[in-house]
C-alpha cells in the first residue's frame, strides 16, 4: 500500500483489528525478551527486528524515495519513534504485573482518551470533530472495562 491509496473501511477495519490482536501479543513476546535480557535492551531488539522487516518491506514495496522529502515533514511527526520507544518500553514494564489483557486494556483505554483529545482540537494535522456525548460515555465505559480487568490480576 502506498502512501496515496484509498483503503477502504472493511479492509481498514481488518487491518486495524488483525494490528490490535498483534499488540496484545507483542506485550508477552516482549516482556519475555525482558526476563533474558533487560527492559531496555528487549525494547532495542523489538526496535532492531522491526527496523530489519521494515527495510525489507521498503525494498520490495517501492523502495526508499519518500525519505528524499524528510526534511519537509514537520517537527512533531519525528515524535512517532519517540513514542514508539514509550509504548513498548511501558509495555515491557506493565506486562508483569498486569498481564497481556490488563496492559491491552489500558494501553486501549490511553489510546482512547488521547485520541478524543488530538481529534477534538484537530492537534497533529487531523480534523476538528466534536466532542460528543457518545464519545465521553465511551471513555467512561472503557474506564470501567480498564478498572474491572486490571483489579482481578
Amino acid at each position: 500500500m502506498g502512501g496515496g491509496e484509498v483503503v477502504d473501511r472493511v479492509a481498514a477495519t481488518t487491518l486495524v483489528v488483525a494490528a490490535g490482536a498483534a499488540v496484545a501479543a507483542q506485550g508477552p513476546f516482549n516482556g519475555a525478551m525482558a526476563r533474558h535480557v533487560g527492559i531496555w535492551p528487549a525494547a532495542l531488539v523489538s526496535f532492531v527486528v522491526g527496523g530489519l522487516i521494515l527495510i525489507v518491506v521498503c525494498t520490495f514495496a517501492g523502495g526508499f524515495g519518500g525519505l528524499g522529502s524528510i526534511t519537509s515533514a514537520p517537527w512533531w511527526a519525528f515524535l512517532g519513534g519517540a513514542t514508539g520507544v514509550a509504548i513498548v518500553s511501558a509495555v515491557i514494564v506493565g506486562i508483569g504485573p498486569l498481564g497481556a489483557a490488563g496492559v491491552t486494556a489500558a494501553t486501549i483505554g490511553g489510546q482512547l482518551a488521547a485520541s478524543v483529545v488530538i481529534d477534538r482540537y484537530g492537534l497533529f494535522g487531523m480534523r476538528a470533530s466534536p466532542l460528543t456525548a457518545g464519545k465521553i460515555i465511551g471513555i467512561v465505559l472503557l474506564a470501567v472495562g480498564v478498572w474491572l480487568i486490571v483489579r482481578d490480576r
